[in-house]
């Protein structure tokens, strides 16, 4: 069985099957690469926790970054976010994000 949750007519934020959560990319406010990685791992916790998962059970990430340059400011927030022992397979890449203004999104797959 396939669990749609918060769906409209393009996407839904969390799709769940088979003990696996797909949440959809999240993106943060905030006008640095630091402001918006922890308002996007916010967002993300929220998903987690709205598909009855947790930051203990992700599976992967994949990171998008508008400039690379930003990597080490936005490990700093994701090294203290993600739990000791915890960490998901993870990519991490740049690519050109659908705002201008946005740094960094996030997508998590995560068992529940």
């Amino acid at each position: 069985m396939i669990e749609r949750i918060e769906t409209s007519h393009r996407m839904s934020k969390i799709v769940k099957h088979n003990g696996v959560a797909y949440l959809c990319g999240q993106v943060g406010e905030g006008a640095t690469v630091s402001e918006q990685t922890r308002d996007c791992l916010s967002r993300v916790n929220a998903l987690l926790e709205k598909s009855g998962s947790s930051r203990e059970q992700m599976l992967q990430a994949v990171i998008w970054l508008a400039d690379m340059a930003d990597f080490a400011e936005m490990n700093a927030i994701w090294d203290a976010w993600v739990p000791a022992g915890c960490a998901p397979a993870r990519a991490c890449g740049e690519a050109k994000l659908a705002r201008s203004e946005l740094k960094v999104e996030i997508i998590v797959t995560a068992a529940y």
